[in-house]
């Protein structure tokens, strides 16, 4: 902290008021003056969530190490099937 510079209370930053105004600090944005975000400014930040990741889910899978990752999950998904078949064959015959 330099000099000319005063201590910066606390409790004051806590409560979102600048250290110099009684008036707490309204955020820029889709918020209200209670510093709440709105219902509109919450939707658009889940859609645009939504969006990147079903965006991210195709890239993926139009990439052949995408295309790779997928043929594997599915070659062991139906591993597992099978195993899973043999053994209740066994428990039958057995």
């Amino acid at each position: 902290m330099s000099a000319d510079q005063e201590p910066v209370d606390a409790e004051i930053v806590e409560e979102g008021r600048a250290p110099d105004s009684p008036l707490p600090v309204v955020p820029p944005g889709d918020y209200t003056e209670a510093g709440v975000p709105t219902f509109d400014y919450v939707r658009d930040r889940i859609e645009n969530k939504v969006g990147t990741g079903i965006g991210a889910a195709e890239l993926a899978d139009a990439t052949p190490e995408g295309k790779a990752v997928e043929d594997q999950f599915e070659a062991r998904k139906k591993a597992g099937r099978d195993k899973l078949e043999e053994i209740r064959r066994s428990m039958r015959n057995g």
